[in-house]
C-alpha cells in the first residue's frame, strides 16, 4: 500500500485514502451519558493505525471502544495504543413462556404486587428512579452502567411510567423494569431493587411479570445484557432459562 492519507470528512468521521481508494473510515459517536464512543474499520494495519493517530489527536479524551469477547485481534490493536478493559457484559437471550422461565407459578413476596407499565404514578416513580442512581453512584459507580443509563441529572426530569413496571411494597416503590420493545426481539433494558429491599426475591417478581407480559403479547423471546462482574443479576436471568449468546469488551483510554 501506498502513502494512506487521513481526511476529517465531517465532524464525527475521518476517511483514509491509498492509491484514490478508500481503505478505512473511523467514526465517534457521542452517547447520552456523554461517553465518546469510536470505532474504526479499515482492512491494513497501516490504514488503522493512521486513522486511530488522528481520532487521538483530534478528540479529547476519554475515550471508548467496544470490541467482541472473543476477537483478541481487535483488542490488542488498541491495548497498543494505550486503550484498557474497562467492563464487560455478557448478552443472553430469554424465553418468555412460563414453562420454559420455571417463573409460572411464582408467588409474589409478601406485601408485594406489580403494578403493570402505565398504572404508576409518577411522582413516586421518579423518587425511586432518584433513590437508585443515588445508590449506583455511591457504590458500582457509572463506570459500571451501559451507556443509555444516565446519571442523575442535576435538574429532575420527569419519568414516563408507561416504560415501568413497578414493584410496590407495603405502599412503597421499591424496584422497576423497563423493556424496550425493539422490532426484532424486546429487550430488557434496566431491572434494579433499592438495595433495603434485596434478596427478597422482587427483582424475580419483575423479571417473571416483564417475561410474562411479552409471552402474552406474543414475543417468544426477549435479550438482556449483564455487567460480567454482577454475579447476582447472572443468576437472576440464568434461574429464568436465559441462555448466553456471547458478549463484549468495553475499552477506554484516559
Amino acid at each position: 500500500m501506498n502513502t494512506v492519507m487521513i481526511t476529517r470528512v465531517t465532524q464525527t468521521e475521518w476517511q483514509a485514502v491509498a492509491d484514490d481508494r478508500i481503505v478505512g473510515r473511523g467514526d465517534v459517536s457521542h452517547r447520552p451519558d456523554g461517553r465518546r464512543f469510536i470505532s474504526i474499520d479499515a482492512w491494513q494495519d497501516a490504514a488503522f493505525d493512521r486513522i486511530a493517530a488522528a481520532m487521538l489527536t483530534d478528540l479529547p479524551e476519554p475515550l471508548h471502544t467496544l470490541v467482541g469477547e472473543a476477537d483478541d485481534e481487535s483488542r490488542n490493536r488498541w491495548e497498543r495504543l494505550g486503550f484498557a478493559v474497562g467492563r464487560r457484559e455478557s448478552e443472553y437471550v430469554l424465553p418468555t413462556d412460563p414453562g420454559e422461565t420455571g417463573l409460572g407459578a411464582l408467588r409474589l413476596p409478601a406485601g408485594v404486587t406489580v403494578l403493570p407499565a402505565g398504572e404508576a404514578d409518577e411522582s413516586p416513580l421518579r423518587a425511586l428512579d432518584r433513590a437508585l442512581r443515588e445508590e449506583i453512584e455511591a457504590t458500582v459507580g457509572w463506570r459500571t452502567m451501559p451507556a443509555e443509563v444516565l446519571p442523575q441529572p442535576a435538574v429532575p426530569v420527569p419519568v414516563d411510567p408507561s416504560k415501568y413496571a413497578v414493584a410496590v411494597r407495603d405502599g412503597a416503590y421499591v424496584g422497576l423494569v423497563r423493556v424496550a420493545p425493539v422490532p426484532r426481539r424486546a429487550r430488557i433494558g434496566l431491572l434494579a431493587v433499592e438495595a433495603g429491599h434485596r434478596r427478597h426475591g422482587i427483582g424475580r417478581a419483575l423479571l417473571a411479570h416483564a417475561l410474562g407480559e411479552l409471552h402474552r403479547a406474543g414475543r417468544d423471546s426477549a435479550w438482556a445484557e449483564v455487567d460480567a462482574s454482577n454475579t447476582p443479576a447472572s443468576a437472576l436471568v440464568e434461574s429464568a432459562g436465559a441462555r448466553r449468546t456471547g458478549g463484549y469488551q468495553e475499552l477506554v483510554r484516559r
